[in-house]
């Protein structure tokens, strides 16, 4: 990884966190370096920081920073020259009825019981199944930076299919997380990842930066089904055939 020196943000410190369970691939440990003081990371900064492979859970601004293991690869879609395959078309002209609305991060019962029912039916075997209201507003509706949330609702009825939080920053959009309705037909989150494309092409942003991608995990293998696409390694961002 690049030396956090280089990001040129001297008033920021970076330190290693201890040990803990990797939350994708069973077995291993991991450990991550941590942006600090969290008050001093403006929208600005926190831009040229996922420039450099961060991303941010909460008010957290992290990267993997794992001893023995580099699984862990973020990875940002090059907008201006996606094209979707078969498959996403498909998926698109599924979903492209549910309206959207655009707000500010709050509290609302409605979204904290989608969360939940997404949590217990897709995370519930992998350590991510902490689905308290505490931690749904700490991991999600907490952040200094510019961030959304963006509803997905039936036009009939107005059903609540989806959410979206999302953060804006100088070249792109940052897909912080997503939860669907998990008994919906489809695939929702492909769907709310191909909003997101044409969002970053309305606000004319380059990039939209999906967080990390792990080639070992079923889970993010969705990630990479998006190109053209780039990969963060060795302090640059590269295309995936300059890795062979």
């Amino acid at each position: 990884m690049s030396d956090p020196a280089d990001l040129k943000c001297h008033s920021l410190q970076f330190y290693a966190t201890a040990s803990y369970p990797c939350s994708y691939l069973s077995g291993r440990e991991a450990r991550s370096q941590v942006a600090a003081p969290m008050h001093l990371i403006t929208s600005n900064m926190y831009s040229r920081l996922v420039e450099q492979g961060f991303r941010r859970s909460g008010l957290f601004t992290y990267r993997p920073h794992c001893d023995n293991c580099h699984a862990c690869k973020p990875i940002r879609l090059d907008v201006a020259a996606f094209s979707p395959n078969r498959t996403q078309r498909r998926i698109w002209k599924q979903h492209q009825n549910l309206r959207t609305c655009t707000q500010p991060l709050a509290f609302k019962p409605e979204h904290f019981s989608l969360y939940q029912r997404y949590i217990q039916a897709r995370h519930h075997d992998s350590g991510l199944d902490d689905d308290s209201e505490a931690q749904y507003n700490q991991f999600l509706l907490t952040s200094r930076v510019s961030s959304s949330l963006v509803e997905f609702r039936e036009p009939a009825g107005g059903q609540l299919m989806m959410i979206s939080i999302i953060d804006i920053l100088d070249n792109g959009l940052s897909a912080v997380y997503t939860f669907f309705e998990p008994e919906a037909q489809g695939s929702l989150g492909t769907y709310g990842i191909l909003w997101q494309i044409e969002r970053c092409r309305a606000l004319q942003l380059p990039w939209l930066y999906l967080g990390y991608w792990i080639s070992e995990s079923r889970k993010m293998a969705y990630k990479s089904q998006f190109h053209p696409h780039q990969i963060y390694v060795n302090g640059r961002w590269v295309n995936p055939h300059q890795l062979i």
